[in-house]
């Protein structure tokens, strides 16, 4: 017995270690970090000047951080509403017995195969392009269907301009992040027995009621991952601000990542010193959202007595 427990803690040592090195010392020391105002993250420890909680007092009365957090609200709200109802939509579709089930979920998961700055550079240089995209008036072009179903009115619209470009990153984004979701959505009905559907369709249940009394109540740890896995991505919101902005703190673009960048580089004209110990303030901030985040959705969607 004793020479299997040595065993196993042969085995479970190197990646215990590993796993403090890259994730757990990487963690205790940006907490650290926030309490002390740092001027590059390389810098040692006896370079670091404790200032408290300063910090986290100056990105409370910092205008700028504010923008960027109800930018993230903004983002996280009526992107994850947008995202995970038609996630959830196709999903519900794919499993309905379709045809070609597994082309349109490759068609749907698509956008996720491409990179980041390659989607959102499709968007702003043809979809938002004035010469070719939804500003123009051939209708060979998207305004022209839009102008065919009545809503040319879209079209007229600069979405490239301030008063725009973050609902038009927003549609963008949420493009590319509904396949994703799509498939946790479908493994999770695919997890469903199909026993289920046949008894309800027997009970005289219809479509909509199946989902409502079947389908929505067994997703609920499911529903649970896609809410949590929005939040993280939706923390890191980075790549897309940067290429739907020419500025760096655009207004309408920043997000609280961005603005980590800008303290911790120094990039920019906003920031004119450096503060490592800012930026890892900000960090820490947006792993609380998201523990906040994941602690109300475990109070408010319980599946504890839901069983298949």
């Amino acid at each position: 017995m004793k020479r299997n427990k040595a065993v196993i803690a042969a085995f479970i040592l190197p990646a215990l270690l590993i796993f403090c090195v890259v994730f757990v010392y990487p963690i205790v020391r940006t907490v650290f970090m926030s309490f002390f105002s740092v001027e590059n993250a390389t810098s040692t420890v006896d370079q670091w000047r404790f200032v408290g909680t300063r910090n986290y007092f100056d990105l409370a009365n910092t205008e700028l951080f504010k923008i960027s957090l109800w930018n993230l609200f903004r983002i996280w709200a009526f992107g994850g509403l947008s995202v995970l109802s038609l996630s959830l939509l196709f999903a519900v579709i794919l499993n309905s017995g379709i045809r070609f089930k597994k082309f349109f979920r490759a068609v749907i998961y698509m956008p996720n195969v491409i990179s980041a700055v390659a989607l959102a550079t499709m968007w702003i240089q043809y979809v938002y392009n004035p010469k070719f995209g939804l500003a123009t008036k051939a209708y060979v072009t998207v305004t022209g269907w839009l102008e065919a179903v009545g809503l040319g009115s879209f079209g007229k619209i600069n979405w490239t301009d301030s008063d725009h470009k973050f609902w038009s990153l927003l549609i963008a984004y949420c493009f590319g992040m509904v396949g994703y979701h799509m498939l946790i959505f479908s493994s999770g009905i695919e997890k469903i027995p199909g026993e289920l559907y046949e008894a309800a369709t027997i009970d005289g249940a219809s479509r909509p009621q199946q989902f409502a009394k079947v389908t929505y109540p067994l997703l609920q740890g499911v529903i649970k991952t896609n809410i949590t896995m929005w939040s993280i991505t939706s923390v890191g919101f980075f790549v897309w601000a940067q290429l739907f902005s020419m500025v760096t703190a655009d207004t309408q673009t920043i997000t609280p990542m961005v603005y980590m960048y800008l303290q911790v580089f120094g990039a920019g004209n906003v920031v004119t010193e450096r503060n490592a110990g800012l930026g890892a303030a900000v960090g820490v901030i947006l792993s609380l959202i998201v523990v906040a985040v994941f602690i109300l959705t475990t109070v408010l969607i319980r599946d504890d007595e839901i069983e298949f």
